[in-house]
């Protein structure tokens, strides 16, 4: 097997970038909840549903909302991470249906990131 060079290197990080980017589909933003199964009993499920319920009430079409297995901090479960094109991610700890129903009021919809719940802000 040949050895990578830092240009393939870059090359494989434009890629894969390209193929993940909010702009994909039209979406700009991007909500994961962390659904392992630490995530899942501490209550992701019903973050879940208070989520799709907001969303249901809005008719914006750039929203996209996926799941995720565990990311290893179980202590903070359940974790919601909110990315908007173009600003650092920002990880929610601790989420139940009404703080996510304000996260999604007020980060998702008005831009004001909720630093009473906010875990981290930024990529790994």
């Amino acid at each position: 097997m040949a050895k990578l060079t830092i240009e393939d290197l870059k090359r494989i990080r434009d890629n894969t970038r390209k193929a993940t980017s909010l702009r994909e589909g039209g979406a700009t933003v991007k909500i994961t909840v962390h659904m392992g199964t630490c995530g899942i009993a501490a209550g992701a499920r019903e973050v879940m549903d208070a989520l799709l319920d907001e969303m249901a009430q809005t008719d914006r079409q750039d929203i996209r909302v996926v799941t995720s297995g565990c990311m290893g901090m179980c202590s903070s479960e359940p974790n919601v991470t909110v990315e908007t094109q173009g600003k650092d991610p920002v990880m929610y700890q601790h989420m139940d249906k009404n703080r996510m129903r304000q996260v999604f009021k007020r980060h998702v919809m008005l831009g004001e990131v909720q630093t009473d719940f906010a875990l981290a802000r930024g990529r790994e």
